[in-house]
C-alpha cells in the first residue's frame, strides 16, 4: 500500500514503523517546533511507533491496519503546534517527570494539582530532601537517555495488583471502576504509568522544559505556544492559584477528590447530599461576592469567563443576592454590542473572527457605560443574531440610587472596555470559570477545558439544534479565541469563581454519552470524542437530575434553569 505522509509518496516495508518512515522521507527535526511527535490516520491519534503494514499472516498475505485502509493511505504528521501534539509532548514530559521522581524518592506521592498557564503545578509528599535542582538532573538525565516509550497492555487483574503493591491505591481504586478486562501502561524498569493518549517515541523528544520551585512542590513549565523551540513565560497567577487550591478544600471537605471517589458516592447514593452541599458552597460564594460589591459601593459588575463557564446563570444568580441587599440589578450583554457582520472584515481563512475583541463597539460601550455611571440616560442597542445587524427599539436606561448594573460579556475584563477617568470603587470585576479540582488519579487531572466542552456539546444538542461534530469543529478557534483575549485578564478580576461542580460528570455522562459513542471512527473529530470518552468510561452515570436545583449552574447546560423560563 502506497503511504502519502503528508503529502510525500513511500511505500512501506512490512513491520517499518511511522518513525522509521518519517526519517527515511527526511521530515523528522532536530527542533521541537517542527518536529513530528505523534500522527493522525483517519481521525485517530496514534504513536510513531505504529506500523502500518503487518507482519504477513498463514497465507504469507501482509495485513494492512484497519486505520490505514479507513484513510485511504493518508497520514497527517502532528507537531507541538497543534493541540494533539501538544498533548503528546505534554504526556510524555509527565512520564519523564513521575519517573525520575520515583528513581530519587521512590516512597514519595507526586500528584499534579492544576495548570497555571503553560505550565502545570505539581505537589510532593513524603520526599525526604526533596530538591528542585536534584530533580532536574535526574530529568536531565532521562531525556539524555532517549529511553523508548513502548505501550504494554496488560491484564486488569495484575494492573490492579501492581498499584496496589506500589502504594498507588489512587490508580488502583479508580481501575476497579474500568469496564474492560486490560489495561495499557508505558513502563522502565518497575515503573508503569498511563496518560490516556499516545506519547512520544522515547524521552528525548522532552527537549523544551524546566522546573521552578514551588511551595509543597514545583512548576513544570513547557514551551511556549507562538515560539515552542522556547520556554513559555513564568507564570503569575495567585488569584487563579488561590481559587484552585480553595477548590481542593472543597474537594476535602465533600470527600470527593478523585473520580473513585465520586462514583462510590454515586454507587451509595451519597451523592445527593454532595449535590446539596456543593450548591450550597455556590450560593455562599455568590453571597460573599454580592456582600463585597456593596461594600465597594459599585455601580457596574463586568463579568467575564471562557465558553461554557456558566456566565450567564452567575449574573442572575448574582443579581437574586444582590436584590437581597435591597438593591436593582440590571443586566446587560457585551453582545449587544457587536458591530453589523456585513463591516466586519474577514481574516486570512476568509471567516470572520466572533472571538476578536474589534468585533465589539467598544468605543460605543465605553461611551454609554461613562455616561450611565455619570447618572445619565442612554439607549442601548439590540444586536439580531438572525440578521447579523445591530438595532434600535427604544431600550433607554438610567442608573437610579440602589441600581447596579452586571455586564456578561466574553470581553468584560479587558482594560479597553472600560471608559477613562472612571472612580475605580466604581467597578467591579468577576471572572467565572469552572476550575474542577477533580482528577482521574494522581498523575492524570481533568482539564478545565473537558468540561468546558462536555457542557458545550450537551448544551448546543439540547438547546441549539448543534451536532457534536459541528461544536467541536469550532472548539479549536473558540480556545484560541480564550488564549487570546479571556486568559491574560483573569488575574485583573476583583474576584475568581469557581463554577465546577464535583458530582458534574456523574450526572452529564447520561446526557452527552449517547451522543458522543455514535460518532464513527472515520468521522473527522473522532480522536476528540475518544478522548472524551477516555475519561466518562471511569464515571459511574447518576440519575439524580431531581436533586439538582432549577438556579444551579448545571441546569443552564442539561436544561431545567428557571432562569430561562
Amino acid at each position: 500500500m502506497d503511504l502519502r505522509i503528508d503529502g510525500y509518496h513511500i511505500s512501506p516495508r512490512v513491520g517499518q514503523t511511522l518513525l522509521e518512515l518519517i526519517r527515511e522521507l527526511g521530515l523528522d527535526s532536530n527542533a521541537l517546533s517542527g518536529r513530528p511527535l505523534a500522527a493522525k490516520i483517519a481521525g485517530e491519534v496514534f504513536t510513531l511507533n505504529y506500523v502500518p503494514v503487518r507482519e504477513r499472516d498463514a497465507l504469507e498475505r501482509a495485513t494492512i491496519r484497519r486505520a490505514m485502509q479507513a484513510s485511504g493511505g493518508e497520514v497527517h504528521l502532528l507537531t507541538i503546534r497543534e493541540e494533539a501534539g501538544r498533548e503528546v509532548y505534554t504526556r510524555t514530559a509527565q512520564f519523564v517527570i513521575f519517573l525520575a521522581i520515583r528513581e530519587l524518592w521512590p516512597r514519595a506521592m507526586a500528584k499534579i494539582s492544576c495548570t497555571l498557564g503553560n505550565s502545570v503545578y505539581i505537589q510532593v509528599e513524603d520526599a525526604e530532601d526533596f530538591s528542585v535542582s536534584r530533580l532536574k538532573e535526574k530529568v536531565s538525565e532521562i531525556v539524555a537517555a532517549g529511553i523508548p516509550l513502548i505501550r504494554k497492555r496488560i491484564s486488569l487483574e495484575e494492573a490492579v495488583k501492581h498499584y496496589t503493591a506500589e502504594g498507588q491505591t489512587d490508580k488502583a481504586r479508580l481501575l476497579r471502576w474500568r469496564n474492560v478486562d486490560y489495561f495499557d501502561v508505558y513502563t522502565h524498569g518497575d515503573f508503569a504509568d498511563y496518560y490516556y493518549g499516545e506519547m512520544a517515541p522515547d524521552t528525548g523528544y522532552v527537549t523544551v522544559w524546566d522546573l521552578l520551585p514551588a511551595d509543597g512542590g514545583f512548576i513544570l513549565l513547557y514551551p511556549d505556544n507562538g515560539n515552542p523551540d522556547k520556554l513559555a513565560k513564568t507564570p503569575s497567577m495567585p488569584n487563579f492559584f488561590s481559587v484552585f487550591s480553595e477548590g481542593e478544600k472543597w474537594c476535602q471537605l465533600m470527600e470527593c477528590e478523585t473520580v473513585a471517589d465520586l462514583n462510590e458516592l454515586t454507587a451509595s447514593g451519597r451523592i445527593r447530599e454532595l449535590i446539596r452541599v456543593n450548591e450550597a458552597l455556590h450560593e455562599k460564594r455568590y453571597s460573599q461576592v454580592a456582600d463585597m460589591i456593596c461594600q465597594r459601593g459599585a455601580k457596574a459588575v463586568m463579568l467575564a469567563g471562557p465558553s461554557s463557564s456558566g456566565k450567564t446563570t452567575s449574573a442572575n444568580r448574582l443579581a437574586t443576592q444582590l436584590r437581597v441587599h435591597g438593591k436593582k440589578p440590571i443586566l446587560m450583554s457585551l453582545d449587544d454590542y457587536y458591530i453589523d457582520r456585513d463591516k466586519i472584515a474577514p481574516g486570512p481563512d476568509g471567516q470572520i473572527d466572533l472571538e476578536h475583541i474589534n468585533t465589539l463597539d467598544c468605543d460605543l460601550f465605553r461611551q454609554d457605560m461613562a455616561k450611565l455611571l455619570a447618572g445619565e440616560e442612554v439607549e442601548l442597542p439590540t444586536f439580531n443574531f438572525k440578521t447579523g445587524r445591530r438595532e434600535w427599539h427604544g431600550h433607554k436606561m438610567q442608573l437610579h440610587k440602589d441600581s447596579v448594573i452586571i455586564v456578561e460579556g466574553l470581553h468584560g475584563l479587558n482594560p479597553a472596555m472600560l471608559p477613562e477617568n472612571v472612580a475605580p470603587n466604581l467597578i467591579f470585576r468577576l471572572y467565572v470559570s469552572p476550575l474542577l479540582p477533580l482528577n482521574l488519579d494522581n498523575h492524570n487531572r481533568i482539564p478545565t477545558s473537558y468540561l468546558r466542552l462536555l457542557r458545550r456539546t450537551v448544551r448546543d444538542y439540547e438547546t441549539r439544534n448543534s451536532s457534536v461534530q459541528k461544536t467541536l469543529s469550532m472548539w479549536d478557534s473558540v480556545r484560541r479565541g480564550e488564549r487570546r483575549w479571556i486568559f491574560p485578564y483573569q488575574e485583573n478580576a476583583d474576584v475568581i469563581f469557581n463554577s465546577s461542580t464535583l458530582y458534574e460528570l456523574a450526572v452529564i455522562k447520561k446526557h452527552i454519552y449517547p451522543l458522543l459513542t455514535a460518532v464513527p471512527p472515520e468521522d473527522a473529530c473522532y480522536e476528540q470524542v475518544r478522548g472524551m470518552v477516555k475519561i466518562l468510561n471511569y464515571v459511574l452515570e447518576a440519575d439524580v437530575d431531581d436533586e439538582i436545583p432549577p438556579t444551579s449552574l448545571v441546569r443552564e447546560f442539561i436544561g431545567g434553569n428557571s432562569f430561562y423560563r
